[in-house]
């Protein structure tokens, strides 16, 4: 699971479900137990399902209010690191 796309995608795991929402919140809202059911059923399915190396999946999440991650630029080297991987 993974709330930043750019890094998830970066590290490119095996498999990853991304969910758009600020980070300590992969699975929803706190006390939304309808939306963190689904995103952990879905999860789960994923983790059983996938197929194809690398496969980010979006979940359809549009959290309430805006948010804002702002990271430093990756440098050179740590970008030449991942992708010998």
């Amino acid at each position: 699971m993974s709330t930043g796309r750019d890094i998830t995608a970066l590290v490119r795991p095996p498999r990853s479900y991304f969910v758009n929402a600020p980070m300590g919140n992969n699975f929803g809202a706190a006390g939304d137990v309808a939306t963190q059911s689904r995103i952990l059923r879905a999860v789960l399915a994923l983790a059983v399902e996938a197929r194809d190396p690398g496969l980010i999946l979006d979940d359809v999440l549009q959290w309430p209010a805006p948010f804002a991650f702002n990271p430093a630029p990756a440098t050179p080297e740590a970008i030449a690191k991942q992708l010998r991987k």
